[in-house]
């Protein structure tokens, strides 16, 4: 039985009836995408068509989903907004404070003493405010509600950037900021700007050693980190239909790497047996009698070049195995071309570790192909030379493979199991290492590898590939291996080599578990009383931000001018961090930090315009604030990208940041931005980043007629007496900049609420 059928039955009563409404907007074909979006219009029925990267929309989402990471924040600020209860079906799932260092057991129950402070507020705000409640060991969010929440049609937002995962039983599901959640947990509408649509046709179909994964290594490679900004991304074709579900949502998963709001597949039977397998045949008989409505109109995949505003095509007969990196998802080898790459390039040939799981790649297919490899190490001899875990996605998924006997092979090959958690993959990780300022190289099946990510050390060099190609790789130990054509000395001298891998798509015994880790919410949390100890030093109740003053900002000093890539990890670092997700003033101690200084190329490091003095950035960013003066950041490219932590939006709100002047934003952190009452522009002229000197004083001048559409203009004061003017852009609309007067968002929803 599924959760929140009533509510399921509810959107799919309706469906029909707003797609031909949609249609009739639109006066045209719709793609599956523009169905759902215009299916969850707060309006209802469809009036008028929406112009894509143009009108902002209201939305009325299904559900929504957090992390414990950024549900803290979130839940804090849903506390402030004077609801008695979620106005939709939300939960919390326990995943990202979790440090992966020996094995799973001992990894949670000191997980559990560590976090017993966070968990118990999560535990008691949930039960209070009636959301879901999954506790440490359940599993890994996308993978949790993939199995029990995830329906064709549906809308969901989540506090992860990984949140399309769910986009793989064709959900429209977008990664965003804690008070973005608070406002649909609120019941008020979401606002997202209509987005692009980029379409993928999958022909063919995968056989040998490529995988799903392949598919969304090679359009990373094709779309970059920023070629799937401000669009949905669709997959249709006869390829796409001979996925795994869970596959589906491993390519929608990894869609936050090219910048995509999300991706989608439609429903089809791959999705029907996934899931009646996952116990939820009630919402396929459902989805079955409205599936028409599931997938985009049959002209428009007759004919996508004129529905899409791009259109990628892909044959998935001649799709090779893939390797991305190193320091970027997007930066794609085919297995035949990487050995040539990791020579010609320096990269470190000798692999340490391989690490397999996560939310990307933990379905029971992944894990039983994996094992085919890991079998085949030890029915050929081979010793395994590198490190190797493997992070199962859910205590469902852990509990199957294990009672199937798949965690007994990694473990004669020499693999780890890890807790049902994110772990390395968000850097997660006390990683067992000789020497940290050696080069050196590991290779994951996750989703994200920019510098520092997994293990904190810059000298790691990050590839993502398939679970198999992982494990083959961990096997060989050596990056110039390619498992398609090479062999391997075994321990008995000779040469042998690895067959294709062989996988099961879902157990042929049903998935089992004893217990899922799921805590339903009280059924009256009036009484529940939600305590934060105010001389905690994870947890802190929040203020309102201060609302603007009414005038055009001068007198800004420059805090950073960043270099190159700046992603959220760079503005606010997650591993040890995160354990301050849940008290503003203390994460607030890793702004910036990660970020490079254009001036000394040095992270950490900026000029104190006060003292003259070299500095942390959050310190310097302190004593500005004690001085009561305001400042800038100036950042580059697609700034922001990367992970929905709000906290790097929320940090330089807190310390006094006035504005972030930039070449161009990643999607969900503009939006976090703005949300926190921040002024997020950008440079009309990119050349004008070079104007930006280290001791220039800041003035933005037309915040008094600040309006849709048009530019503001920065003047900049350079030490030595000269200036430079120039205009600036920004997408705020007439809402938006209502937030950014009242000081944010969430000021607006407290004083709606109190009224």
């Amino acid at each position: 039985m599924a959760f929140d059928l009533d509510m399921i039955k509810n959107v799919y009563d309706r469906f029909g009836a707003r797609v031909e409404a949609a249609r009739k907007a639109t006066g045209k074909p719709l793609t599956l995408t523009e169905k759902i979006l215009y299916a969850h219009l707060t309006e209802g029925n469809a009036s008028k068509a929406y112009g894509r990267g143009m009108d902002y929309v209201d939305f009325a989402p299904d559900r929504v989903a957090m992390q414990d990471a950024t549900a803290q924040m979130a839940l804090l600020q849903f506390m402030q907004a004077g609801r008695p209860k979620v106005a939709v079906p939300s939960t919390v799932h326990c995943d990202h404070l979790i440090q992966a260092k020996i094995g799973a057991d001992a990894d949670l129950t000191t997980a559990k003493d560590v976090n017993k402070e966070v968990y118990d507020f999560l535990a008691s705000v949930s039960d209070k405010y009636g959301l879901g409640f999954w506790k440490p060991g359940a599993g890994i969010i996308h993978q949790v509600v993939l199995e029990n929440y995830a329906f064709p049609g549906g809308m969901m937002i989540g506090t992860d950037s990984h949140t399309p995962n769910a986009g793989g039983l064709g959900m429209i599901a977008i990664g965003v900021g804690g008070a973005d959640a608070c406002d649909v947990m609120a019941g008020l509408p979401w606002e997202l700007k209509f987005p692009k649509l980029i379409g993928v046709k999958l022909t063919g179909k995968l056989s040998g050693w490529t995988s799903a994964k392949d598919v969304i290594l090679k359009v990373a490679g094709i779309l970059t980190v920023k070629g799937g900004t401000g669009a949905i991304v669709e997959y249709f074709g006869e390829g796409a239909e001979s996925l795994s579900a869970t596959g589906k949502g491993t390519i929608c998963n990894m869609g936050a790497e090219i910048g995509a709001t999300t991706s989608v597949f439609g429903y089809d039977e791959k999705a029907a047996i996934y899931l009646s397998g996952t116990k939820r045949a009630d919402i396929a008989e459902l989805a079955n009698a409205i599936k028409e409505h599931l997938n985009g109109d049959a002209e428009v995949y007759a004919n996508p070049e004129a529905y899409f505003d791009q259109v990628i095509e892909i044959d998935l007969n001649e799709l090779e195995p893939h390797v991305n990196g190193p320091f970027t998802p997007d930066l794609a080898w085919p297995i035949s071309k990487f050995a040539t790459a990791v020579k010609e390039n320096n990269w470190p040939e000798k692999l340490e570790v391989g690490l397999i799981g996560s939310c990307t790649n933990s379905s029971y297919e992944d894990i039983t192909r994996s094992a085919s490899i890991a079998q085949q190490a030890i029915d050929k001899h081979l010793k395994t030379k590198a490190e190797f875990t493997i992070t199962p996605g859910s205590e469902q998924v852990r509990f199957t493979v294990d009672r199937d006997g798949y965690l007994d092979t990694f473990a004669e090959m020499g693999g780890v199991v890890l807790a049902n958690a994110c772990g390395p993959c968000i850097g997660q990780w006390a990683r067992h290492t000789d020497d940290p300022s050696r080069k050196n190289s590991i290779i994951t099946s996750f989703n994200r590898n920019f510098a520092k990510r997994n293990d904190g050390n810059p000298n790691t060099h990050a590839f993502v590939a398939s679970p198999e190609i992982v494990t083959a790789f961990a096997i060989a130990g050596d990056l110039t291996f390619n498992p398609l054509t090479d062999t391997l000395t075994n321990e008995n001298g000779e040469q042998v080599k690895l067959d294709e891998p062989m996988g099961i798509e879902m157990p042929v015994k049903g998935f089992a578990v004893d217990d899922a880790g799921y805590q339903a919410p009280a059924e009256d949390g009036s009484s529940v009383d939600v305590k934060v100890d105010p001389k905690s030093s994870r947890l802190q109740l929040l203020d309102p931000f201060p609302a603007w003053e009414g005038t055009d900002l001068s007198g800004l000093k420059l805090l950073i001018k960043a270099k190159g890539k700046c992603t959220t990890d760079h503005i606010s670092m997650a591993g040890p961090w995160l354990k301050f997700r849940g008290h503003l003033d203390n994460i607030s101690n890793n702004m910036l930090i990660g970020a490079i200084n254009y001036f000394n190329n040095t992270s950490d490091s900026v000029k104190n315009e006060l003292t003259g003095e070299y500095g942390p950035v959050p310190a310097t960013q302190r004593d500005y604030k004690a001085h009561g003066i305001g400042t800038v950041v100036v950042g580059d490219e697609n700034y922001g990208e990367g992970s929905s932590r709000e906290h790097a939006a929320m940090e330089p709100r807190h310390l006094g940041v006035r504005a972030i002047l930039v070449k161009s934003f990643a999607r969900i952190h503009e939006t976090n931005l703005k949300k926190q009452g921040m002024l997020a522009i950008t440079f009309a002229n990119s050349s004008d980043y070079d104007k930006v000197q280290e001791d220039d004083t800041f003035d933005i001048n037309g915040l008094t007629s600040f309006a849709p559409g048009m530019p503001l203009t920065v003047v900049l004061h350079h030490k030595d007496g000269s200036s430079d003017s120039f205009p600036v852009n920004h997408t705020y609309n007439e809402q938006q900049i209502e937030w950014f007067k009242a000081g944010g968002a969430l000021n607006i929803i407290r004083r709606e609420m109190a009224s």
